[in-house]
């Protein structure tokens, strides 16, 4: 099986390091798969589901926040601000922040806080899309 090199950080953690025959991300024109020896190339990550092959066979899911990828010689880089395992979100503190984000998108806000609120809403949305499943988040 080929693989390439993964390192995906957040913030406050490094998601993944290690070797991978695939890596799934969210893209603002949906979902991109990359592989070993794709080309050079660097892309925005959105909010959304990201899925990783180890070469194992065994599949890592997550939740990202927005960010970038880069994959230079077989080697790809995902930085993004967050980026958390079903296993980490609290259901309810997300319930709670998709509330509060609907809540200020009915308001009158200016341009900037409008797209703060649908920030916050994608990201409240991309979890309790995966924290509420028992099972693996599913494509």
């Amino acid at each position: 099986m080929n693989t390439f090199s993964l390192k995906v950080i957040a913030c406050n953690k490094v998601f993944y390091d290690g070797r991978c025959a695939q890596v799934v991300l969210p893209l603002h024109d949906g979902l991109k798969a990359i592989q070993a020896h794709h080309e050079n190339m660097v892309f925005a990550v959105e909010v959304g589901e990201i899925r990783i092959l180890e070469e194992n066979g065994n599949t890592i899911y997550g939740v990202t926040g927005t960010g970038f990828a880069q994959i230079i010689n077989n080697r790809a880089t995902v930085i993004v601000d967050t980026c958390e395992s079903p296993e980490e979100i609290d259901v309810r503190r997300a319930q709670e922040a998709k509330e509060r984000a609907e809540e200020q998108l009915r308001q009158k806000q200016s341009i900037e806080e409008y797209h703060r609120s649908k920030a916050s809403l994608a990201r409240a949305m991309a979890r309790l899309k995966a924290g509420s499943k028992d099972k693996p988040i599913g494509y």
